[in-house]
């Protein structure tokens, strides 16, 4: 294809450069000839009319030739009819003769008309025209095979993008949402190449929703499983093993404590659920930054209802304005569902609790207080796998990793209410930075983090909080 494109091109290319070399062999030809024919004009003198002859050339096969002068020997090319042609018309004729071709000039007299000869070899026609072709030839080549060089190289980068969205396509059907390409290549697969990112885009938002749906679903389930758990606590107790006991009785204890074990199993199913789904979000969104107000009435939309069913009094303070916290929202929502939780979980009903959010020294603080018994140990709460009311301690554990992925700390004090006051502080993103003070807030929460960093990890102890 590009062998003819070029053909196409140069062939018309040599045919005009051939057509000018004859033109000016023809013009070279008529030069020559305007000597005698100017002589002719001026005299008929055989003498003069020789040496003009002699002046048009050096080659005498390519000199002029009169025809129609007295004496005359008519030695030319031209044949009788193409001279008598000529000198009918009075004009210039050009014919061709075996090894040329001729232009005859008529050159009217003063009682006859003379015809001027004048011959141009073929060689002269067709001068240069050889290494014109070659060098056209060349061209072509050179043409020809940038043309290649150029289609081998389209061709290239059109393999390399599909080969590119043939293993994204692969790696996205083995799970890996992540992957993107580079749209390259022709238009058609460039457009591919943002229909391909475009397509991972939507399956990843369309697997994150799906995920927080689930996660939502579990805060929701958490709600009435507590009150269902607290209502088993209420019944009487399960304890088999000392007594004697009727039939029915013995049967009636046996499942009390059958509800009781399905309720545990059921909240710790649900616990697993929300963290591994909410582990998946958050590392499928990235780093995020939530509105901290909004999290927290979102989430008191649900514990209120539950704590009204105890009639558990509580308030809400400081949550109406937008505060920010560089923590995504499904993180922050599973650390206050901890934290509330273990209020129900671990006070009687009717004790009061209370939700505040305010922005102090360059944090966002977050702070769960209730009217129960309080934490004899806060430092032991605090640790992973250690609780004084028998529990996991996962709750404050949850709480206490959201804090530290927004450069923050939990701690545990008494609170205004008489029972526990936890504090969840995490970095304010709007704030101007400030320097450390020995004292304060900011001076605590540095001392804090070097003794993180060095491994010690030792939280400031509190008083017993307990009664």
């Amino acid at each position: 294809m590009c062998a003819l494109v070029a053909l196409a091109f140069l062939i018309p290319l040599g045919l005009s450069l051939r057509g000018e070399v004859r033109e000016e062999a023809l013009a070279d030809a008529a030069r020559r000839g305007a000597l005698v024919t100017g002589a002719l004009a001026v005299s008929t003198d055989p003498a003069a009319v020789r040496r003009a002859v002699e002046a048009s050339g050096d080659d005498p096969a390519t000199r002029p030739v009169v025809h129609g002068l007295d004496g005359d020997s008519s030695a030319g090319r031209a044949s009788a009819g193409d001279l008598d042609r000529a000198r009918v018309e009075q004009k210039s004729v050009l014919t061709e003769v075996p090894g040329g071709m001729l232009r005859l000039d008529p050159v009217v007299l003063d009682d006859e008309v003379a015809v001027v000869e004048v011959f141009v070899p073929e060689s002269e026609l067709s001068e240069g025209a050889g290494g014109t072709w070659l060098l056209l030839a060349g061209v072509a080549l050179a043409l020809v095979g940038a043309a290649v060089i150029v289609v081998d190289r389209v061709a290239a980068r059109a393999v390399d993008s599909t080969r590119g969205l043939v293993r994204a396509a692969l790696a996205v059907g083995d799970g890996d949402l992540g992957v993107r390409v580079e749209p390259s290549g022709p238009r058609e697969l460039a457009e591919a190449g943002y229909a391909f990112n475009r397509m991972a885009d939507r399956l990843v938002a369309s697997r994150t929703d799906e995920r927080e749906l689930v996660a939502d679903l579990s805060h929701r389930l958490r709600t009435p499983l507590t009150v269902l758990r607290l209502d088993a606590e209420g019944l009487d107790s399960d304890d088999t093993s000392v007594g004697s006991f009727t039939p029915a009785e013995l049967d009636r204890r046996r499942t009390i404590r059958r509800i009781r074990q399905a309720i545990v199993t059921l909240e710790g199913e649900i616990d697993v659920l929300i963290k591994t789904t909410r582990k998946a979000v958050a590392h499928e969104a990235g780093p995020a930054e939530c509105d901290v107000s909004e999290v927290v009435r979102d989430r008191m939309v649900f514990w209120a209802a539950l704590a009204g069913d105890q009639n558990r009094p509580h308030r809400v303070s400081g949550a109406q304005l937008r505060i920010p916290a560089p923590v995504p929202r499904a993180e922050l929502a599973a650390a206050l569902d901890a934290v509330i939780g273990n209020v129900f979980r671990y006070t009687p009903q009717g004790t009061a609790f209370e939700v505040a959010v305010s922005r102090r020294d360059g944090y966002v603080a977050i702070r769960i207080d209730d009217a129960g018994p309080g934490i004899a140990n806060p430092d032991r709460a605090l640790r992973r796998g250690a609780s004084d009311q028998g529990s996991t301690g996962l709750g404050l554990d949850i709480a206490k990793r959201v804090a530290l992925q927004a450069n923050g700390s939990v701690s545990i004090d008494r609170a205004r209410l008489g029972g526990a006051s936890v504090v969840m502080l995490l970095a304010d993103p709007e704030a101007t930075p400030r320097q450390v003070s020995r004292f304060g807030l900011v001076g605590r929460m540095a001392r804090e983090a070097r003794e993180q960093k060095s491994g010690g990890r030792r939280w400031p102890r509190q008083r017993p909080s307990g009664s």
